[in-house]
């Protein structure tokens, strides 16, 4: 039910104020100078009451993004219970929102649309690789907001185009590569880096991964890791074999007890050790050349590829929930899909393919 009050103001000019009052919703008052207004305010919010949209329309102009920010960095990252986000990713996404803070943070979230959204990205200078992580930090943000919060009723960044993508960096190491590289590995100063670099080259694990490894997650004798914390927030089963498990096992007889880490600093236990150094070090007497730790992942792949892992395998290896990530390594497994065609060929048609 809906009724208007005429009135005069101080100075003599008509004012018309509008009140609702619908069963089951709080009721809303606004005052207009003309009455076609008035009238038109009172259609369009009892129409948006019913349809559920009053409501969250005043929630986004209740809030400002450097609101949504804040509760999203302290109350969502540390305290989500669907999905556990390390110290590392909390940190990097907190970073990449502060930009946006920084920029419209000042903004009421229902003043934030997609084309102010793209203006503050075609403005960055980053790679639009980066550029995109930004924008997807952006997007989930809202996404709570959306959907647990009701500040706002849809995400705006859905709407903006994301940056062109690269194709995805393929860089491994051939064999005489391979080869100096453990070889310098195992000669540095530092002796965790051989059994640190033979792992990553043997699980695909990530460098995060790596480091924060703790023995209870290790079964030596069954050869398998367990990783609680990966980077799509699910637990993964690493195997381990060959050197690699021989290298954890020797590594184990002089397992520190005064921290649960697998690589932990000689200085502070209870934080992983750092070889950034030594890995520089190696790979300036291997002289390798545009190759990062983060490579060694690629490596893995690679080698899984030529060695006939189909796409899915591989994914499954790495980690990866979709098989758009190691679409990269395709062409290195021609041999293998040749194989698979040549083979359906025989059954259908027989003879030779």
């Amino acid at each position: 039910m809906a009724n208007i009050k005429e009135r005069l103001a101080k100075d003599g000019t008509k004012r018309f104020t509008c009140d609702i009052r619908l069963k089951g919703y709080p009721p809303q008052r606004a005052t207009f100078k003309r009455l076609t207004d008035a009238k038109k305010w009172i259609q369009d919010t009892e129409s948006a009451i019913r349809e559920g949209r009053h409501f969250k329309t005043i929630e986004s102009k209740k809030h400002t993004l450097a609101d949504l920010v804040e509760r999203y960095c302290t109350e969502y990252l540390p305290n989500n219970k669907d999905r556990t986000y390390s110290e590392r990713e909390q940190k990097e996404r907190t970073q990449k929102l502060n930009f946006w803070n920084d920029k419209i943070g000042y903004l009421v979230l229902a003043e934030i649309t997609p084309q102010l959204i793209s203006q503050h990205l075609e403005a960055m200078p980053q790679s639009n690789a980066t550029v995109t992580k930004y924008l997807k930090n952006l997007s989930h943000a809202f996404s709570i907001a959306v959907k647990k919060w009701g500040w706002i009723s849809e995400n705006p960044v859905l709407k903006v185009t994301t940056p062109a993508q690269p194709k995805g960096r393929v860089r491994f190491l051939d064999n005489e590569e391979r080869a100096k590289l453990l070889e310098a590995c195992k000669e540095s100063k530092n002796s965790i880096l051989y059994p640190c670099v033979v792992l990553a080259l043997a699980t695909g694990m990530r460098q995060g991964e790596l480091m924060g490894l703790k023995w209870q997650d290790v079964d030596l004798q069954r050869g398998v890791i367990i990783l609680h914390e990966t980077k799509n927030g699910e637990r993964r089963r690493v195997p381990v074999s060959g050197l690699a498990l021989e290298l954890l096992k020797e590594h184990a007889k002089v397992r520190r007890i005064d921290t649960p880490l697998l690589f932990p600093s000689s200085r502070k236990p209870q934080q992983p050790i750092e070889l950034k150094k030594s890995w520089l070090n190696a790979l300036a007497k291997a002289e390798i050349d545009n190759f990062h730790w983060h490579d060694l992942r690629h490596c893995t792949a690679s080698y899984l590829a030529m060695d006939g892992a189909s796409l899915a395998e591989i994914a499954e290896v790495l980690g990866h929930k979709t098989l758009s990530m190691v679409k990269r390594y395709a062409h290195l497994s021609d041999g293998h899909i040749s194989n698979v065609v040549a083979s359906m060929n025989r059954k259908i048609f027989g003879g030779a393919a």
